[in-house]
């Protein structure tokens, strides 16, 4: 046994990390393009899609400590995307534009970008920043979407890692009595 503290951190590599990234940059940029900066939308936009993202990263750095922390803050990033994805939601339907249908050639165009191992922003700027709005709000639902599954998925992994490991008490009691029985041995 190598102690009670797992690994933890690593989050930049994970890619609902990175799509929640995605998410805040085009937010960020959309916001920028499309909303008066007045607009109170634009705060809560910017700051469902903050919440998002830095909601994860806190979560993977928690991670060490408390996997209930880290459920937790997971769970809070899902919520925050949630609320974001009603945002664009709302702006579409209240131009009475459409929402792309999830098999659309539109949508299936933009979940084929996120295939690709080095996704990142740059992947989807020549869109986001050169479309119009009703484009750019479905290409952001797309993204969001396909953020959304991969935290679901990712809550499932934590729930599983949790019910077969426990949480830093039950993993302290085991290194303390692993440690004790190495002690006992090397006594006798």
């Amino acid at each position: 046994m190598n102690g009670f503290i797992p690994a933890h951190g690593g989050y930049e590599d994970l890619l609902f990390f990175r799509k929640a990234r995605i998410v805040y940059d085009g937010t960020v940029r959309f916001c920028e393009r499309f909303l008066e900066r007045r607009d109170r939308t634009v705060d809560q936009m910017v700051q469902a899609a903050r919440s998002g993202k830095q909601n994860i990263l806190e979560g993977c750095m928690a991670s060490a400590t408390s996997k209930e922390t880290e459920i937790k803050l997971v769970n809070v990033a899902r919520a925050s995307l949630e609320e974001l994805l009603e945002d664009y939601r709302d702006f579409l339907r209240t131009r009475s534009q459409p929402l792309w249908e999830k098999d659309s050639r539109e949508a299936t165009f933009v979940r084929k970008l996120g295939t690709k191992s080095d996704v990142s922003y740059e992947t989807y700027k020549t869109y986001i920043e050169t479309r119009p709005p009703e484009v750019v709000a479905n290409i952001l639902v797309c993204l969001i979407h396909q953020t959304n599954y991969l935290l679901d998925q990712q809550l499932r992994a934590l729930e599983k890692a949790f019910l077969a490991e426990g949480g830093l008490r039950e993993r302290m009691t085991r290194a303390r009595l692993h440690a004790r029985r190495n002690q006992q041995r090397g006594e006798l």
